[in-house]
């Protein structure tokens, strides 16, 4: 069993080394102090598990699991209890927490040596699921590669669907997102963001006015001068917000 040990306190990740080390049968492949170290190496070495703390600095543990994926599962570790629900709710395996025994530890490990074969579609839809219940999104994690950009949600300006992903633009520079345009609506504040068109979602802060396209059409003009079309649901929505 390929494992990742992901903490900011090198205190923790020793005391989960040392319990690990009474398992012949594990192997850890990488040790990670934040959240983006964890991200980049569980994307690059795929491991069959993975002990995450949940309180770090940049990204926390849910983010982590969020931007990595479904292909690797999760006990999560933390010192605080009511983390536990939301952990569950990430389809984690286990959840330690701390100061937790070697007894304990092992329980958790045989835990996971049962259940590691479960279906990854099912636990990626748990992932998506409950990283929407934390709504509205106060920022929205992309990841690019082994990179990850961190986008406030007040700086998004407007966001664009594209097939299965959604172009957000943001201070001039835009980022694919795998994620559906309704998905990421429903995680947004919706006192905020606005869908104008099926295609378009759009910050009203940003909006400079509103302007008649055609006879029959409307486009949002933005502060940066941007053009987006607005249908006409969108446009009885965005006019009585613009008033």
């Amino acid at each position: 069993m390929r494992i990742i040990i992901v903490d900011d306190e090198m205190l923790a990740r020793g005391v989960v080394r040392e319990y690990l080390s009474e398992h012949a049968d594990v192997e850890i492949v990488a040790e990670c102090a934040n959240g983006f170290e964890a991200v980049k190496a569980i994307t690059e070495l795929s491991p069959d598990l993975v002990f995450l703390d949940i309180q770090m600095p940049k990204l926390d543990g849910f983010e982590v699991a969020e931007l990595a994926g479904s292909k690797t599962r999760y006990i999560f570790a933390t010192a605080f209890d009511q983390y536990a629900i939301k952990a569950f709710e990430f389809h984690a395996l286990d959840y330690l927490l701390k100061p937790f025994s070697q007894q304990r530890f092992d329980q958790a490990l045989a835990h996971a040596r049962t259940n590691l074969g479960a279906g990854g579609e099912a636990v990626e839809k748990m992932v998506r699921e409950a990283s929407g219940r934390s709504r509205p999104l106060g920022r929205v994690l992309i990841r690019d590669g082994a990179k990850v950009h961190v986008i406030n949600a007040d700086k998004i300006e407007s966001i664009e669907a594209q097939d299965d992903y959604v172009q957000i633009h943001s201070e001039g520079k835009s980022y694919l997102k795998n994620q559906s345009m309704t998905e990421l609506e429903g995680q947004l504040d919706a006192e905020q963001f606005l869908r104008i068109h099926r295609s378009y979602i759009v910050n009203i802060a940003h909006v400079a006015r509103i302007e008649q396209a055609t006879k029959d059409s409307y486009a949002a003009i933005l502060k940066d001068g941007s053009k987006l079309p607005i249908s006409r649901t969108g446009y009885q929505k965005i006019k009585t917000v613009m008033q």
